[in-house]
């Protein structure tokens, strides 16, 4: 015969569960009256946005075909130089290569810190450094590739064969030959979908860094809204939405290549 639950358990799990719910609406109460949450909208401003959003400017298309090239190049170019800069500090990090912990600490802890800082600040201390353009834009995507490839790479180098570094090191090879010989060829496959989801990443990001004056589509999202052209806006936000879309397809074709 099954027992069955005491009340007493019932009774007290309820009184939990209750108080549990009560607590978590409080705090999305306090959360919405500090964010401002609860302030009135514009009704009529509200109806502008979505009728002109949904009636696109078609005529505004060609304007942004070289913005959004540019913020494909700029995807481009800041990811292939941030993660080629990964690999000599992912192998610096590497105990197997430094024995000195104290640098690998340093080059770890750097190299995190780029890591944990978002394109948006990164995209606008260059922007004060070199002003608005581009070269901000990459450089800021650089910065963030190679933050996030280290760490990628750092982790796969941790899970390679070490029988093949212990055979080299045996037969006399120095680190770089242990390195080109023993850890590029494990972890090749692994770097080319590593940088192929970084650049996932980036194109996305891209696309709002001109927000902050980096160059590229973002600085016409930019323009749009504040003029309240929304609907050239959505023709710039359907453009977006393409070349990610398509960046995408692109990136999981080549790894599924990659995997076969």
């Amino acid at each position: 015969m099954v027992e069955q639950p005491k009340r007493p358990f019932i009774k007290e799990w309820h009184l939990k569960g209750y108080f549990t719910f009560l607590a978590f609406t409080l705090v999305i109460l306090m959360s919405a009256d500090f964010t401002g949450v609860g302030q009135p909208f514009s009704g009529d401003q509200f109806m502008d946005l979505v009728y002109k959003m949904l009636h696109p400017d078609w005529s505004y298309l060609p304007a942004i075909i070289t913005p959004l090239l540019q913020t494909i190049q700029m995807a481009l170019v800041g990811t292939l130089v941030g993660c080629l800069l990964a690999v000599p500090l992912a192998f610096l990090a590497y105990k197997k290569i430094v024995k000195n912990k104290y640098i690998r600490l340093a080059i770890r802890l750097v190299l995190n810190l780029m890591r944990s800082l978002p394109e948006m600040l990164l995209a606008a201390l260059f922007v004060a450094v070199f002003g608005i353009g581009a070269f901000s834009g990459v450089c800021a995507l650089t910065v963030f590739s190679m933050g996030m490839m280290f760490k990628l790479l750092y982790e796969a180098i941790e899970t390679i064969d070490k029988g093949q570094l212990e055979a080299l090191k045996a037969a006399g090879a120095t680190k770089i030959q242990m390195a080109i010989f023993a850890i590029v060829p494990q972890i090749f496959k692994y770097y080319l979908g590593f940088f192929l989801y970084t650049l996932e990443l980036n194109v996305r990001a891209s696309t709002i860094l001109g927000y902050l004056g980096a160059g590229g589509i973002g600085l016409y999202l930019n323009t749009t809204l504040e003029s309240l052209r929304y609907d050239r806006t959505a023709v710039v936000i359907l453009a977006i939405l393409v070349v990610v879309v398509l960046v995408d397809f692109l990136s999981n074709r080549l790894r599924e290549a990659l995997s076969a």
